[in-house]
Protein backbone atom coordinates (compact mmCIF):
# COMPACT_ATOMS: atom_id res chain seq x y z
CA UNK A 1 0.00 0.00 0.00
CA UNK A 2 1.29 3.42 -0.92
CA UNK A 3 2.06 5.86 1.88
CA UNK A 4 2.29 9.06 -0.15
CA UNK A 5 -0.98 10.83 -1.02
CA UNK A 6 -0.13 11.29 -4.68
CA UNK A 7 0.75 7.59 -4.97
CA UNK A 8 -2.54 6.66 -3.31
CA UNK A 9 -4.45 8.83 -5.77
CA UNK A 10 -2.57 7.35 -8.73
CA UNK A 11 -3.44 3.87 -7.48
CA UNK A 12 -7.15 4.79 -7.28
CA UNK A 13 -6.98 6.18 -10.81
CA UNK A 14 -5.21 3.06 -12.07
CA UNK A 15 -7.95 0.83 -10.67
CA UNK A 16 -10.67 2.91 -12.39
CA UNK A 17 -8.80 2.98 -15.69
CA UNK A 18 -8.18 -0.77 -15.61
CA UNK A 19 -11.87 -1.46 -15.02
CA UNK A 20 -12.92 0.89 -17.84
CA UNK A 21 -10.37 -0.56 -20.26
CA UNK A 22 -11.39 -4.12 -19.38
CA UNK A 23 -15.06 -3.31 -20.02
CA UNK A 24 -14.30 -1.58 -23.32
CA UNK A 25 -12.09 -4.43 -24.51
CA UNK A 26 -14.69 -7.03 -23.53
CA UNK A 27 -17.48 -5.19 -25.35
CA UNK A 28 -15.27 -4.86 -28.41
CA UNK A 29 -14.38 -8.55 -28.42
CA UNK A 30 -18.01 -9.61 -28.01
CA UNK A 31 -19.10 -7.39 -30.91
CA UNK A 32 -16.35 -8.78 -33.16
CA UNK A 33 -17.28 -12.35 -32.17
CA UNK A 34 -20.94 -11.77 -33.08
CA UNK A 35 -19.92 -10.24 -36.40
CA UNK A 36 -17.59 -13.14 -37.23
CA UNK A 37 -20.37 -15.60 -36.37
CA UNK A 38 -22.72 -13.78 -38.77
CA UNK A 39 -20.03 -13.91 -41.46
CA UNK A 40 -19.53 -17.64 -40.89
CA UNK A 41 -23.30 -18.16 -41.14
CA UNK A 42 -23.26 -16.18 -44.41
CA UNK A 43 -25.94 -13.82 -43.09
CA UNK A 44 -25.17 -10.67 -45.12
CA UNK A 45 -27.90 -8.43 -43.71
CA UNK A 46 -27.08 -9.16 -40.08
CA UNK A 47 -23.35 -8.89 -40.76
CA UNK A 48 -23.80 -5.46 -42.33
CA UNK A 49 -25.75 -4.25 -39.28
CA UNK A 50 -23.21 -5.67 -36.84
CA UNK A 51 -20.29 -4.19 -38.79
CA UNK A 52 -21.30 -0.63 -37.92
CA UNK A 53 -21.41 -1.24 -34.17
CA UNK A 54 -18.31 -3.45 -34.13
CA UNK A 55 -16.20 -0.99 -36.12
CA UNK A 56 -17.30 1.86 -33.83
CA UNK A 57 -16.22 -0.10 -30.75
CA UNK A 58 -12.92 -1.17 -32.28
CA UNK A 59 -12.09 2.37 -33.45
CA UNK A 60 -12.94 3.77 -30.02
CA UNK A 61 -10.72 1.20 -28.32
CA UNK A 62 -7.90 2.17 -30.67
CA UNK A 63 -8.33 5.86 -29.95
CA UNK A 64 -8.44 5.36 -26.18
CA UNK A 65 -5.35 3.17 -26.13
CA UNK A 66 -7.13 -0.02 -25.10
CA UNK A 67 -5.61 -1.62 -28.18
CA UNK A 68 -3.01 -0.22 -30.54
CA UNK A 69 -4.38 2.13 -33.22
CA UNK A 70 -2.90 0.16 -36.10
CA UNK A 71 -4.38 -3.07 -34.75
CA UNK A 72 -7.78 -1.37 -34.58
CA UNK A 73 -7.48 -0.13 -38.15
CA UNK A 74 -6.36 -3.53 -39.39
CA UNK A 75 -9.23 -5.28 -37.61
CA UNK A 76 -11.86 -2.93 -39.02
CA UNK A 77 -10.39 -3.27 -42.49
CA UNK A 78 -10.42 -7.06 -42.43
CA UNK A 79 -13.96 -7.22 -41.08
CA UNK A 80 -15.15 -4.75 -43.72
CA UNK A 81 -13.55 -6.75 -46.50
CA UNK A 82 -15.18 -9.95 -45.19
CA UNK A 83 -18.64 -8.36 -45.00
CA UNK A 84 -18.30 -6.80 -48.46
CA UNK A 85 -17.22 -10.13 -49.93
CA UNK A 86 -20.22 -11.76 -48.29
CA UNK A 87 -22.70 -9.26 -49.70
CA UNK A 88 -21.09 -9.39 -53.17
CA UNK A 89 -21.87 -13.09 -53.52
Amino acid sequence: MANILSAQKKNRQRIKHEARNRADKSAMRNAVKKLRAAIEAKNAKQAKDLLASASRLVDRAGQKGVIKPRAASRTVSRLTVAVNALSAK
